[in-house]
């Protein structure tokens, strides 16, 4: 399929004598994939999309959404996860989950992002539960641990990160790198292996 779609785009890869023998031969140790969320479908032609990395759908009214429009499901990062692991068996690596959002330095130079712990927790509670139904899931690593440039929206206000980084859209700022609530909730949570995660 994937091939068969490289090829209506007029980018089919060069094949060598003996290339895929050798990649049936050496086979992946493990699939890593990126999850932010899910998407929904319709026949309507003139259904209103909703942005996404690489994909549109359409909204699904029964989940919240962040300001982008990108619709939060934890339990599709489950399903996600389940579905992977039985069609590859191989382990499990979510290389990128996160939320995008605004976030503001208070006076005394605090942010609160009750948001975003609120987001990571759901992610990780539908981790947990996937692995206890026997997803073999080797490793986590967030998008993005330091506010960065979105690279969806080429917007600094659209803030992954667990630090803050004094920038606006414009390129303008100090730099300055400030630590949110939920870098210091993260950061418990990597200490004690998830044991905090139903503390508030």
């Amino acid at each position: 399929m994937i091939l068969r779609d490289l090829e209506k785009r007029g980018l089919t890869p060069v094949m060598e004598e003996g290339d895929l023998d050798l990649i049936r031969q050496y086979t992946v140790d493990f699939v890593s994939f990126s999850y932010y969320n899910s998407s929904t479908e319709s026949v309507d032609p003139n259904a209103e999309r909703t942005p996404g990395n690489t994909i549109l759908g359409i909204k699904n009214p029964y989940l919240p959404s962040s300001e982008w429009g990108w619709q939060i499901d934890p339990v599709g990062l489950r399903i996600s996860l389940i579905e992977l692991y039985d069609r590859y068996r191989k382990p499990l690596f979510v290389v990128e989950n996160g939320l995008g959002m605004r976030d503001t330095v208070e006076a005394d130079g605090t942010i609160h992002d009750p948001y975003r712990v609120d987001y990571f927790r759901a992610h990780f509670r539908e981790m947990e539960k996937a692995v206890d139904d026997g997803v073999e899931l080797m490793g986590y690593t967030s998008w993005a641990p330091i506010d960065l440039v979105s690279a969806n929206t080429n917007q600094m206000t659209k803030r992954y990160g667990f630090i803050y980084v004094d920038q606006d859209d414009y390129g303008a700022g100090t730099l300055k790198r400030l630590r949110k609530d939920s870098f210091w909730w993260y950061k418990k949570v990597i200490e004690t292996n998830g044991a905090c995660l139903d503390e508030a």
